[in-house]
């Protein structure tokens, strides 16, 4: 058997291998979909309390250009390591961030499922693409890249137990103030 390399096609049925099936039940499904569905609700409607109730509280979220994090660098645009620390984010783009207002909005691809925990859970990407609309401006692509995301059952449904933003551009108009 030869191997096919991507972005060409097979030259045999037989060289086609089946990609491993990930253990996840519908209704587990569902529930990762609304995870998604409410963070992406909570960000674009800026309900900076709901953001943090969707992870744990020894949760991980890091904001990363696609460069360091494919080269393993640690270097991160934002990195919070508990849910305490998303808590002050959102008081501080509450009450003390002064900056240019704007609106933002999120499409979000379906998560592609790319690992099972050992203890529960799933691992997960999705693509995302953030538009901004200043308020006396036009719409524009602020970011575009793809969450890699580690999503846990807890007593209150499905958390983010890590969610990685991997940004694709090297760098971010003006400042990064609210979570991607």
């Amino acid at each position: 058997m030869s191997t096919v390399l991507p972005g060409e096609a097979p030259e045999t049925m037989a060289e086609l291998e089946p990609a491993p099936v990930l253990a996840i039940d519908f209704a587990h499904y569902h529930a990762l979909l609304q995870l998604q569905a409410a963070y992406t609700q909570a960000v674009d409607q800026a309900d900076w309390d709901t953001w943090c109730s969707l992870f744990t509280d020894d949760c991980v979220y890091r904001v990363v250009p696609r460069e360091n994090h494919d080269r393993g660098f640690p270097l991160a645009t934002l990195a919070f390591e508990s849910r305490g620390m998303l808590l002050d984010r959102a008081f501080a783009i509450r009450e003390t961030l002064f900056h240019d207002p704007y609106r933002q909005r999120h499409v979000v691809g379906a998560p592609l499922l790319t690992g099972v925990e050992p203890g529960g859970g799933w691992r997960c990407e999705s693509s995302y693409a953030v538009f901004r609309t200043k308020l006396d401006g036009e719409t524009t692509v602020f970011n575009v890249g793809r969450y890699l995301d580690r999503i846990v059952p807890t007593p209150q449904g499905l958390r983010f137990a890590e969610r990685v933003c991997v940004y694709d551009s090297e760098w971010i108009p003006n400042s990064l103030i609210y979570p991607l």
